[in-house]
């Protein structure tokens, strides 16, 4: 995923403080959706997507100054919508719990709002997404969904490329299985 073809104009806007708010009203029309989408594929409420959405853009706003590369401004951004998406997990987790233990809860969200005409297919797959590791659920959905490539992964998470792409193959593997066993 690239930055527009007018990203040096955005950039640019982003910078200076008299077009700054015009600038990320830009941004956030080029990947707002996008964003929300990822979060809440996260966080499966949502309310808790569009919380995580709007702390990621107040964060996003605020720091702008302080990206250094402006060539990573998309792998950035991802990496501030994850760290407020688990943030709010982490929030709903109780004392020495791990956010990995909220699988069952976060389903039981997932159910219930889905709508009776939701696509069957799509449900299932994000049930078995919730059956994953949370770490190998954030890369299933920025390689799959999002189509990020593992070098911007490994710029989001801070892993190294060859343990995005095992936990990729692993995620990819156990999402197959789930599929299977539950005859799709």
């Amino acid at each position: 995923m690239e930055v527009p073809q007018n990203s040096e104009q955005l950039l640019r806007m982003l910078s200076s403080e008299d077009q700054r708010e015009l600038g990320f009203r830009m941004l956030m029309q080029e990947y707002g959706h996008r964003l929300y989408l990822y979060i809440r594929r996260i966080v499966v409420d949502h309310d808790d997507a569009e919380d995580a959405l709007q702390e990621t853009c107040i964060q996003v706003y605020r720091k702008i100054d302080q990206l250094q590369d402006k060539d990573q401004l998309v792998p950035w951004i991802y990496k501030i919508a994850t760290r407020e998406s688990l943030n709010i997990l982490r929030h709903h987790t109780g004392l020495f719990r791990s956010i990995d233990d909220m699988g069952g809860v976060l389903e039981r969200k997932l159910t219930a709002e889905c709508s009776l005409d939701a696509d069957a297919a799509e449900l299932l797959l994000q049930q078995a997404l919730l059956k994953l590791p949370t770490q190998q659920r954030l890369i299933f959905c920025m390689r799959y969904y999002d189509d990020l490539s593992y070098e911007e992964i490994a710029l989001i998470t801070g892993k190294r490329i060859g343990t995005l792409k095992t936990n990729y193959s692993y995620a990819v593997n156990k999402v197959k299985s789930y599929l299977k066993a539950h005859e799709l």
